[in-house]
């Protein structure tokens, strides 16, 4: 007795929606939401620039904030697995609404939003370093996202006192950072002993740099003050400068080690968390009246390669305890270095 043969069903054709959900995740796939984002960054960078000249009408600062704001928006978002649609069109929505509404108390809100997100995407867009060369190259990337940023921070005019705001941006950025990057280094228990204990001395020297700053601000003797600020105006009259100390003795070393690390050990994201001790205060650098634009990026051009020597030392203390002697083995060690991680437009989630 012959096994009957079972009917095969008639495929069904693809309906309506599956179509559309299978255009979208092309469209996703494409380059086109980057080359877009691309387009809207690079307009809102040109509408802030032409103000500063100043070119153009009087709407022109805050819709180029609004545009690099929300692009930033989108970008982090994208950057760290979330939606990056709903946080752009979200943040869109609220920039059009403080310049409408035009109410001083809404542009400060919006320029410390915007500082923050600035902050934490300068430090989420790095990629890992395998040498001290791109690791550099990292923190310049990072300075220069967080420099487009500060523009759309001033660019929303707020109306602030500046330590506070100043403490209250960095202190933000420092939170967020963290929760993104216990997301990406699987909580706490990823972080090891050398984790621990590198998050303990970051923490430490960030304590440190803020509480001596503000006590000599506060209760510093004039002696002592005087001989500081004689050395800044020595500084600003022989080099048109003086680099911010946070920004060079945590934020860009921490940006050039953690990269480095990444390369190697999941642990390098706790060190690129304090990164934003370098990010924060770059986009909060044009806030200050008293300062010219010249002086602004001669500050943040002398903090970043002061940075990058104290990082440098740094990593050739890492490696003289973990990576072989020599100069072949070095480069053995660099060869294999070859932690993965998405590209920099990819998601870290």
């Amino acid at each position: 007795m012959s096994t009957p043969v079972p009917r095969r069903r008639a495929e069904r054709p693809p309906s309506r929606w599956s179509r559309l959900g299978t255009r979208a995740r092309t469209v996703a796939d494409s380059r086109v939401p980057l080359a877009l984002w691309t387009v809207l960054v690079l307009a809102g960078l040109a509408a802030l620039v032409a103000a500063m000249v100043p070119v153009g009408p009087d709407w022109l600062p805050g819709a180029g904030s609004v545009a690099v704001s929300s692009g930033y928006a989108w970008a982090l978002a994208a950057r760290s697995g979330g939606r990056p649609v709903v946080f752009g069109a979200l943040a869109v929505a609220m920039g059009v609404g403080v310049l409408v509404v035009d109410d001083a108390r809404l542009r400060t809100g919006a320029a410390v939003l915007t500082c923050v997100v600035t902050a934490v995407l300068a430090v989420m867009a790095t990629v890992p370093a395998v040498r001290f060369v791109h690791a550099a190259r990292e923190s310049a990337i990072a300075v220069l996202v967080a420099a487009v940023g500060g523009l759309a921070t001033v660019g929303f005019e707020p109306v602030i006192t500046l330590p506070r705001f100043e403490y209250a941006t960095l202190g933000l950025a420092l939170l967020g950072a963290f929760g993104v990057v216990y997301r990406l280094g699987a909580g706490l228990h990823g972080l090891g002993r050398r984790g621990v204990l590198t998050v303990l001395v970051g923490t430490g020297v960030l304590a440190l740099t803020l509480a001596y700053a503000e006590l000599l601000r506060r209760y510093g003797s004039p002696g002592l003050v005087t001989s500081l600020l004689d050395a800044v105006h020595w500084s600003r009259d022989h080099l048109g400068a003086f680099p911010r100390p946070i920004e060079t003795v945590l934020g860009v070393p921490a940006l050039a080690w953690g990269t480095h690390m990444r390369a190697r050990r999941r642990q390098g994201w706790w060190v690129c968390a304090f990164g934003v001790a370098a990010t924060a205060p770059v986009a909060q650098s044009l806030l200050n009246p008293a300062i010219s634009l010249l002086e602004v990026g001669l500050s943040v051009a002398y903090g970043l390669v002061a940075g990058l020597v104290i990082g440098f030392v740094v990593i050739r203390v890492d490696l003289a305890f973990t990576a072989p002697r020599g100069r072949r083995g070095r480069r053995a060690e660099e060869a294999g270095a070859v932690r993965p991680e998405p590209a920099r437009t990819s998601p870290l989630l």
